[in-house]
């Protein structure tokens, strides 16, 4: 495929955008962790046990799929992604135990690796040279927008039908159509030009101190995102004598300011320099969440709470595209560096699960406060590197 080809017709485009809604179910293990802790009486450390559940794969299998899917094909891992989703999410709503839960969850942590391995490049190949940034900024939106449908659907099904699970077959309808979708146009894939990456060739990169440092960012990035979404809800329920639903909305705060803040970033990204907006949404995010601290009022901590989304919500597509900008030859090892990073979302909640046990809840906010001065840290190192 020449580089001055043409947009993909609405025909295609739009099975393949739908993908990346299909990639936002991954964020029910939100507002799940909390339904699944009060279901079976879990302790906060086990309770981190679903959200690891999840992204430990990203550590384990996202080279092995880049491997795959260059030697099968985009479409087909895409596919796979969302066939596994489904499968996952409807397990735990068949029969609902402490294990088919975490089994289900497993499998939909296997399926969304898959799907953010194969989703980007699959949308790129299908985009204009002119269209590409554009259609990568618009594919997160849409994650985003199932992020923040996950938990609002999920405390309206609790509050209408007494079972919060019945999201689960919903959501699992939905990646079922979606891949059946797909599977149904026929898309012309671009051929790799290089060898394909490897462990290898990725680990080598580690021993330049810029790609581990600002790789190591994407780690604590993503256990934030994830220690967020999975404990927001349990730290309001836990300062201010609230329902669990009514808890819950602190997530739909949160990826609402996630949302806002990445339509935000594409417009003003392109305007300024995007190592000065890393540094200020890094120390908005800091700000917010001391204020979190400190609030004693539920309206100011929801507040707060849409701040501190705010100043996270482009730090992870600026670094990444920092990363691939500093050796754009490397760029599928740096993208398997990265998508493995995302294992931050494995490591990082037990930690908060630890904290928790030991500070009370307000240790969830301490360990977030730590990850996002590690990525300020990264932020100025690039500054002053470059």
């Amino acid at each position: 495929m020449d580089n001055m080809k043409k947009s993909a017709s609405p025909k295609i485009f739009f099975p393949v955008i739908f993908s990346f809604f299909v990639m936002g179910f991954v964020d029910l293990v939100g507002v799940a962790t909390g339904y699944v802790k009060q279901d079976f009486n879990l302790s906060d450390k086990m309770a981190q046990l679903i959200p690891f559940m999840v992204f430990i794969w990203f550590a384990l299998m996202s080279i092995p799929t880049g491997i795959f899917q260059d030697r099968k094909s985009k479409k087909l891992t895409v596919n796979i992604g969302m066939i596994l989703t489904g499968i996952g999410l409807l397990i735990p709503f068949i029969y609902y135990t402490l294990p088919t839960a975490l089994l289900g969850f497993a499998l939909l942590g296997i399926g969304n690796t898959i799907l953010q391995v194969s989703a980007n490049p699959l949308l790129i190949d299908i985009s204009s040279d002119d269209t590409k940034a554009a259609n990568l900024s618009l594919s997160q939106l849409i994650k985003a927008i199932a992020s923040m449908l996950g938990p609002m659907i999920t405390a309206g099904l609790a509050l209408y039908t007494g079972n919060w699970k019945m999201v689960f077959p919903v959501f699992a309808a939905i990646s079922l159509i979606s891949a059946i979708w797909l599977n149904s146009v026929k898309i012309e894939e671009s051929k790799p030009e290089k060898a394909p990456a490897t462990f290898k060739s990725s680990f080598a990169l580690l021993k330049n101190p810029y790609i581990l440092i600002t790789i190591l960012a994407i780690f604590f990035m993503v256990g934030f995102d994830v220690a967020m979404n999975t404990n927001i809800a349990t730290f309001i329920k836990s300062k201010f004598p609230v329902s669990l639903e009514i808890a819950s909305m602190g997530i739909v705060i949160y990826f609402a300011s996630l949302m806002s803040g990445r339509a935000i970033g594409a417009i003003l990204l392109r305007k300024i320099n995007i190592k000065v907006f890393m540094v200020v949404s890094t120390l908005l995010a800091i700000a917010g969440l001391i204020g979190i601290i400190l609030s004693n009022n539920l309206l100011t901590t929801q507040i707060l709470i849409f701040i501190t989304g705010l100043g996270f919500s482009n730090v992870f597509p600026i670094m990444f595209a920092i990363i691939v900008e500093k050796k754009p030859a490397y760029a599928n090892e740096l993208s398997g560096l990265i998508i493995l990073a995302v294992s931050g979302g494995a490591v990082i909640p037990p930690v908060v699960g630890y904290a928790s046990d030991m500070f009370g809840t307000i240790g969830t906010i301490y360990v977030l406060i730590l990850c996002m001065l590690y990525i300020a840290y990264a932020s100025y190192y690039v500054i002053k590197t470059d």
